[in-house]
């Protein structure tokens, strides 16, 4: 049976997006590989032991073109009224809080952030499916 580990994305600027991470989902550096062309950051946080990789391709320094298949990676929070607060406070302008409910019941609560490269995180309320 297969294990999902970790996601990877790139990131124009590391020290950037190592303060978004952390600040947004508390996720700190568990790894840090080295290469002469690249650098892989390994994030991740007591919650899961799923990673986000972070790739860092030293000779880049035009913003990555985020095309349009990417869709989002998501993260679940306790109490997610509080956690809009806070991100509103931090500065990273969380989008509204929305209740989606398609059929009339409400299937999830969640709102959008994007990190400084652009990719989209959706920060859901912790019930039903998503834990």
């Amino acid at each position: 049976m297969a294990k999902a580990i970790h996601s990877m994305i790139r990131v124009l600027d590391e020290a950037r997006s190592l303060e978004f991470y952390r600040r947004a989902f508390g996720l700190e550096v568990a790894d840090r590989l080295d290469f002469p062309d690249f650098t892989l950051v390994y994030l991740s946080n007591d919650e899961s032991g799923f990673e986000l990789e972070l790739t860092i391709n030293k000779d880049r320094t035009e913003p990555y073109d985020l095309g349009d298949g990417y869709g989002h990676l998501a993260v679940s929070v306790g109490d997610l009224a509080a956690e809009h607060a806070r991100f509103e406070a931090e500065g990273l302008n969380p989008r509204k809080l929305v209740e989606f409910a398609p059929a009339g019941e409400v299937v999830a609560k969640f709102f959008f952030v994007a990190d400084p490269d652009g990719y989209q995180i959706e920060v859901l309320q912790r019930a039903g499916r998503f834990q």
